[in-house]
């Protein structure tokens, strides 16, 4: 069905009219069901919150709205779309936007679409018009400087607003919104939330997606509390999220660890130590200069956090320490001596010392190979052991570790983001590291799994071994247990120091606002 050339922009809303329900949906993938008979109904301007641990059915299930479902599935149950457009909003916008286009050329030419029956004289003026008025629709400003860069010259948060333009320009009256807060800072996370708001206020629907319980405090009308494919729990967002009944929403909504990662007694001397660094990008042929750090130091046993929005360079340094980015000036000094600024050229000691988790476990792990074959790799890499002699320890690492061996015998595809991420880490570990890196690694996932990994690493911190963790994060709940403390912003420490004085009583207006924006995420609910 098209929409109208001219849709109506602000109507009133009657919210007690169904645009889209789903009744008794199951979906089953090779005998295991991915879904198992979800009900939900979805009415104009309001907020429906699915959340939930990963795997837990959210997408499967958003996915439904429009038809799509897992190949070789045996879906049962009802979904139907009362007359009405339904856009999706990606967890990974890019994904879907066309890198060999401009946004502008991109978005003109859907919504001449929209405008074919006017005469033609009229047609160029009004969409143009109709795309500026998506844009602001969709929060984003400066337009016509988005509208004439590529996708890949857009940021994140760009790349989310203009997916949601397209899905507005083509009149969609629901919004299937699928992780839209992850990975973001406070500040863009807040961004995130004013855009979801000001498109509800219009009258359109979101279906949310999320594990971010902030944000569907702050969004949502109506919460589906999902685990293992089934709706747990289900009802008014204020009932679910101040009085849950289900022990697993209970769990889900626990506060976030405090506990200090490290022992503040047992933190040794320097064993990383940055000096002068400079860090720059290439950019159509010109280098062009992203980060500047003065110093900062790491303490052997200690947990130094890196703050900032995203885009401040936070992984640009970790990649600088780690040898990823050998574009830079200045030192990076292992107990005393340089480090080469390409890991190419660093020795095998020097490869073990300084290890580097990334944020995207999958995408680190060949996925045609098992895991435990590539956890064990490390020890014969770097510390020349035997196959039988590394699997071994790979084995132990994993399993204390919480990983059964069975599972790790198997192909990445098996284990769920939590797991990878535990595997990561096992494989770093093995090569005995005196600095671990970890770049966003409870990115993604639900606060049950991101309080478990977060114990994990506060355990192998105070282990006893002198390791010190860098930890990259953009969540400042995550931070707070640190021993210290360094904010980023525009490519510049802007502050660092114990977490007690950097949290508590900030001095730049930067970290202020990224508190401020932090603890009205928290707090802020809607009436």
């Amino acid at each position: 069905m098209n929409p109208p050339v001219n849709p109506p922009m602000k109507s009133p809303v009657d919210e007690n009219r169904v645009i889209a329900t789903v009744t008794a949906l199951t979906v089953e993938v090779d005998g295991r069901a991915l879904v198992d008979r979800v009900s939900l109904r979805i009415r104009p301007g309001t907020v429906t919150a699915l959340v939930g641990a990963s795997g837990s059915g959210k997408t499967t299930t958003g996915l439904a709205l429009f038809g799509e479902f897992p190949s070789g599935a045996r879906v049962t149950g009802d979904v139907t779309v009362h007359g009405t457009r339904i856009g999706y909003v990606p967890q990974h916008p890019a994904a879907v936007l066309n890198p060999a286009r401009r946004t502008g050329a991109l978005l003109q030419d859907m919504a001449r679409q929209q405008v074919r029956d006017l005469p033609r004289s009229r047609r160029r003026a009004a969409a143009r018009q109709r795309v500026m008025e998506a844009l602001a629709d969709a929060q984003l400003s400066r337009s016509d400087d988005v509208l004439r860069r590529y996708p890949h010259q857009l940021s994140g948060g760009q790349q989310q607003r203009v997916v949601l333009a397209q899905a507005l320009l083509l009149g969609a009256r629901v919004i299937v919104a699928d992780e839209p807060t992850t990975g973001q800072d406070a500040l863009t996370r807040r961004r995130v939330v004013d855009q979801l708001a000001a498109v509800v206020r219009r009258g359109i629907a979101v279906l949310l997606l999320s594990h971010d319980l902030d944000v569907v405090r702050e969004l949502a009308d109506e919460v589906l509390v999902m685990r293992g494919g089934r709706v747990v729990e289900q009802g008014p967002a204020h009932r679910i999220l101040d009085a849950p009944a289900h022990p697993w929403t209970r769990e889900l909504l626990a506060a976030p660890r405090t506990l200090p990662y490290a022992d503040p007694e047992r933190t040794g001397s320097e064993v990383l130590t940055v000096s002068g660094l400079t860090a720059r990008h290439r950019t159509g042929g010109a280098r062009v200069p992203v980060l500047s750090v003065d110093r900062l130091t790491l303490r052997s046993g200690e947990c130094l956090a890196v703050v900032g929005r995203s885009g401040s360079g936070k992984t640009t340094l970790a990649r600088c320490l780690a040898g990823l980015h050998r574009d830079h000036g200045g030192q990076v000094l292992l107990d005393g001596t340089a480090l080469p600024r390409s890991l190419r050229d660093r020795s095998r000691g020097q490869l073990a010392a300084v290890q580097y988790v990334f944020q995207d476990a999958r995408a680190a792990f060949d996925e045609h190979r098992p895991v435990l074959d590539q956890v064990a790799r490390t020890a014969v890499r770097l510390h020349g052991a035997g196959r039988p002699e590394a699997a071994a320890e790979a084995r132990r690492v994993l399993t204390d570790l919480g990983l059964d061996e069975r599972l790790v015998r198997g192909l990445p595809g098996r284990l769920s983001g939590g797991e990878l991420q535990r595997a990561a880490l096992a494989r770093a570990l093995l090569a005995r590291p005196r600095v671990l890196i970890c770049d966003e690694i409870t990115s993604g996932l639900d606060p049950v799994t991101r309080r478990s990994l977060l114990d994990l690493l506060a355990g192998l911190i105070r282990g006893g071994n002198g390791m010190g963790v860098v930890l990259i994060t953009h969540d400042l709940d995550t931070a707070a247990p640190a021993t210290r403390v360094a904010v980023l912003d525009g490519g510049e420490v802007v502050e660092e120091g114990p977490r007690g004085q950097i949290l508590t009583a900030p001095r730049h207006p930067f970290t202020v606002s990224l508190l401020d924006a932090s603890q009205r995420g928290r707090t802020a609910a809607r009436p």
